[in-house]
């Protein structure tokens, strides 16, 4: 997997800002990891299961493409 998470871009950052500045840690409670993770996700260092995708979307009540964008650009060989 090295460099898994490359090209997933996500908008944790913001929709937490949106939902009354959610911490990551509250973040992280509601769908059951640690704080490193959501820290790590935010980042894109780490891609989160499909599980856990859908899990952070249900929370901002977003459907999971509007949280997660995945860039094909870059493994597209032409």
């Amino acid at each position: 997997m090295g460099n898994s998470g490359q090209n997933i871009n996500n908008n944790i950052r913001k929709l937490r800002f949106d939902s009354n500045e959610m911490t990551q840690q509250q973040l992280a409670e509601a769908v059951k990891v640690t704080r490193q993770t959501i820290v790590a996700i935010e980042k894109g260092k780490y891609s989160p299961s499909l599980e856990l995708a859908f899990k952070i979307a249900n929370v901002f009540k977003k459907p999971l493409e509007e949280v997660f964008e995945y860039d094909v650009t870059e493994t597209v060989e032409k």
